[in-house]
């Protein structure tokens, strides 16, 4: 009998290498069921379904599984997924009266739910820009969707998402970009309850081992540009650009990044204590 394994992860490019796998047949052929659930609402909303017993593994936002684990999370980073940073755009509605970043200064962020990437990151952007970071102020929007919606009738200012996942936003004149605000750290990673973990550590290995043969490769396959960009609905431009500054891991996340990741938040006081790898990562 195949052995089922629930992963989770948000609907974008980054995780198309799941979907081709899946379509492919390749976790059948080694016996294992393995059921994708995409999770719109991002990492905050993946991390309570790792809580709940809901999700085995996720691919996740480092920082927000990193913050997770520290307050209890039941979970540990086996892998790295993506590595390198990722891009999130500095988003305003098209019409407001924002021109510049620093016009958002106390204004409010929306935010998918508190923990998530776009919440810690707010608080990032805030410090790159020198911000009191006691004044930043959040509204929980849920999804893009829900960004899209408050933006428009002022209950958020600004909504800082993934920039080549709202580019359509940008080009259709819903949003605008006013910067871009890079992590200082590998981006994404997969992380996995702690309880299925010791229970089934050979066939997370498996599942480790068929999506890096994917990603070893997946810039490689002809036409995936045109492919991702009828798949997700942008311009062939923007996924050659997305594909040109992004890397896939095969590997566990480096030490140094995950001090890098703690530091960081410790500094923006979003945690209490240090994180080290070895109680954020799973051997």
């Amino acid at each position: 009998m195949p052995v089922t394994v629930r992963i989770c992860g948000v609907p974008e490019h980054f995780n198309f290498p799941w979907l081709m796998a899946l379509e492919e047949g390749a976790f059948d052929d080694r016996g294992i069921d393995l059921q994708w659930a995409d999770v719109p609402e991002g990492t905050g909303k993946m991390c309570e379904l790792l809580r709940q017993g809901k999700a085995d593994l996720a691919v996740i936002l480092t920082e927000g599984v990193v913050k997770a684990i520290a307050e209890g999370l039941p979970a540990g980073i086996v892998q790295g997924f993506i590595a390198t940073p990722l891009l999130w755009g500095v988003h305003v509605a098209a019409k407001s009266n924002f021109q510049n970043p620093e016009d958002l200064a106390g204004r409010t962020a929306a935010i998918s739910r508190y923990g998530s990437g776009s919440h810690l990151m707010a608080y990032v952007h805030g410090r790159n820009r020198n911000w009191d970071l006691s004044a930043l102020r959040f509204h929980g929007v849920g999804t893009i969707d829900g960004a899209v919606k408050a933006l428009e009738d002022g209950s958020a200012d600004y909504f800082l998402w993934e920039r080549f996942t709202t580019q359509p936003l940008v080009d259709s004149g819903t949003f605008r970009r006013l910067e871009i605000c890079p992590t200082p750290w590998p981006c994404f990673v997969i992380a996995c309850r702690s309880d299925f973990y010791q229970e089934h550590t050979r066939l997370v290995g498996h599942v480790l081992q068929i999506i890096n043969q994917f990603t070893a490769e997946f810039r490689e396959i002809p036409s995936i540009d045109r492919t991702l960009a009828n798949r997700y609905g942008q311009q062939l431009q923007a996924v050659r650009e997305w594909l040109e500054v992004t890397r896939w891991s095969q590997t566990q996340i480096k030490t140094k990044d995950i001090d890098k990741v703690s530091d960081t938040l410790l500094e923006l006081k979003l945690l209490n204590k240090r994180v080290r790898a070895t109680d954020a990562c799973l051997p």
